[in-house]
């Protein structure tokens, strides 16, 4: 075990257990699934229950196959994903800084999460003890892929954005 693969462990460990902590916080955290709900159909998305529930499955399941360092790529994807479809819907419009309810958290996990797919897993993982080997552009391409075609997907079933009511200039001011 060298250098990198303690680097690899580090990143997997520390991405793995915040998406594991954010899909614990929409299951449990304010609101529960009936708050995270009312939160995603609030974004456009319809199905509120459903996207919460699919919401922390995802998150929680990615984030245990980073930690195991196990289908690597696939859970790489997945937080891609779900930080494509937070920063288009919840964070794009706010800007880059975070502190402002930006996009910079989630473009940095889904970046971090492409660069895990390309250099895999390293040597403390079950990738490592199974001999499971997509690293390279196949990890990454397919850590990006993932997420982008799921972000697609999701959208394309489910993103039904209320429209802003329209102004007759006769409301009361």
């Amino acid at each position: 075990m060298d250098a990198t693969d303690i680097a690899l462990l580090l990143l997997r460990v520390v991405v793995g257990g915040t998406i594991i902590a954010h899909g614990v916080n929409h299951w449990l955290g304010g609101g529960g699934i009936a708050g995270t709900a009312g939160w995603f159909t609030g974004l456009g998305l319809r199905h509120g229950v459903l996207q919460a529930w699919a919401s922390v499955v995802t998150e929680i399941g990615a984030g245990v196959l980073l930690v195991l360092g196990l289908f690597v790529p696939l859970g790489a994807g997945a937080v891609v994903g779900v930080m494509l479809v937070a920063g288009l819907l919840a964070h794009r419009t706010h800007g880059f800084f975070v502190f402002k309810e930006g996009y910079e958290y989630v473009l940095v996990l889904a970046v971090v999460a492409v660069a895990l797919g390309i250099l895999g897993p390293g040597s403390v993982s079950l990738d490592h003890a199974l001999d499971i080997t997509v690293t390279g552009w196949a990890g990454g391409i397919l850590a990006l892929g993932l997420g982008v075609a799921s972000t697609i997907g999701l959208l394309a079933a489910f993103y039904r954005p209320v429209p802003a009511p329209v102004s007759t200039g006769t409301e009361a001011h």
